[in-house]
């Protein structure tokens, strides 16, 4: 076994809880040390690891020669600004997605990464559940032929509940939901399609929460009020004070090797999950469940009319652990990749052209003069027909 693992954690709560999973003291991996801007994060993270060091300020961190790795879990506009930092620092980093919330910040990031020669992992865990796992191990083996198509449909339920009511709803911290939420689904449809993205064009609106006036002046980073009771989306309170996000987005995508992708993202659904499909030359696939226990991937490849039962059903179920398992997966397997024993399931250049492609379909549907309008019908003919119309 390599020597022991000394880690770090930026930005300790939220999404930082992820880093629990990596304190293994009987497997030589601690987590010594932490930084989070608000005292009363440290504090419960302080009573939970008996970290040797904590701080409001990750410079202090990233300055201490005793620390090897470091998770870094902060909000997505930190980002770019921590990880050059730490990759500076000579520290190997496990940066969150989205790699950063702009194509330049990322492209700021590798470049880190490569002059410092120093260890880049990205927090991409969707590949690690095993419904897309299951999805990627049919394609490879041919059982749809050659892959021509994919789409996916993002049906956030709880999304006015989470990234209405924090920093995710201002557009300075995030650039967009299609890029903050849609990373993990465009990296993923790149993953199984075989590609990247180089052509994008999109459409969204900011089409309900921007109706609401009940906001909160002073919310809580990582705000998270999950009720049933939260419902109809019209009748949520506390938002953020800022709203200037879009709502409802999609996007079109022709990827490097000729496959065509969309990808559709709706924050005010009742339900909550995504659901893929994957066309080939030989049959498409589709996943029913977010990867939770039933979960399952569908598998049509025989001539059919309806048939929902498919021709091949395959179950996934979960794990024990966060995502259906995928959390301790990546989690584990970086360990494995700073210790040398792995590579990376998720390279810093797929993470990087994800961003890229969530960048691009944002400014697209943000620009009005782009798309094709269509003519109007002459007035005197609307009337016309319309009066012989019910």
């Amino acid at each position: 076994m390599n020597k022991d693992l000394r880690i770090g954690v930026i930005g300790v709560a939220g999404r930082g809880g992820l880093a629990g999973q990596a304190h293994q003291p009987d497997d030589g991996v601690r987590l010594v040390a932490g930084a989070d801007p608000q005292q009363k994060f440290l504090d419960t993270f302080s009573e939970q690891y008996k970290p040797d060091f904590v701080t409001q300020d990750y410079r202090e961190l990233l300055a201490r020669d005793d620390v090897d790795a470091v998770f870094i879990c902060s909000p997505d506009y930190c980002h770019e600004e921590q990880g050059v930092a730490a990759l500076e620092a000579g520290k190997a980093v496990y940066l969150e997605k989205p790699m950063a919330i702009t194509t330049a910040g990322c492209d700021r990031i590798l470049e880190a990464a490569h002059k410092n020669k120093t260890k880049l992992y990205l927090g991409h865990n969707m590949r690690h559940m095993p419904f897309v796992l299951k999805m990627k191990e049919l394609i490879d083996r041919g059982d749809i032929g050659e892959v021509k198509a994919g789409w996916c449909r993002h049906f956030v339920g709880w999304g006015g509940d989470f990234y209405f009511k924090d920093w995710h709803a201002d557009r300075t911290k995030s650039t967009g939901l299609l890029l903050q939420k849609g990373a993990h689904d465009i990296d993923v449809l790149h993953w199984l399609c075989g590609g990247y993205s180089k052509r994008v064009t999109a459409m969204g609106e900011l089409s309900v929460y921007g109706d609401i006036d009940d906001r909160d002046p002073d919310p809580e980073p990582a705000k998270r009020d999950w009720k049933v009771e939260n419902w109809p989306p019209l009748s949520l309170k506390g938002l953020n004070p800022v709203i200037d996000v879009e709502d409802i987005s999609m996007m079109l995508m022709q990827l490097d090797n000729g496959v065509l992708c969309s990808y559709q993202q709706c924050h005010y659904t009742p339900d909550y999950w995504r659901n893929y499909t994957i066309i080939g030359t030989e049959g498409r696939i589709e996943n029913f469940g977010n990867g939770e226990d039933g979960s399952v991937v569908r598998l049509w490849d025989k001539k059919t009319g309806y048939k929902p039962e498919a021709d091949a059903e395959f179950r996934t179920p979960a794990s024990g652990g966060g995502h259906g398992g995928a959390d301790p997966s990546i989690v584990n397997e970086f360990i494995r990749f700073v210790r040398g024993e792995a590579k990376a399931t998720t390279s810093p250049v797929a993470a990087r052209y994800s961003v890229a492609a969530g960048c691009a379909a944002t400014e697209c549907l943000r620009d009005a003069n782009l798309g094709v309008a269509i003519p109007e019908l002459d007035s005197e003919l609307v009337a016309f027909f319309d009066a012989q119309t019910e």
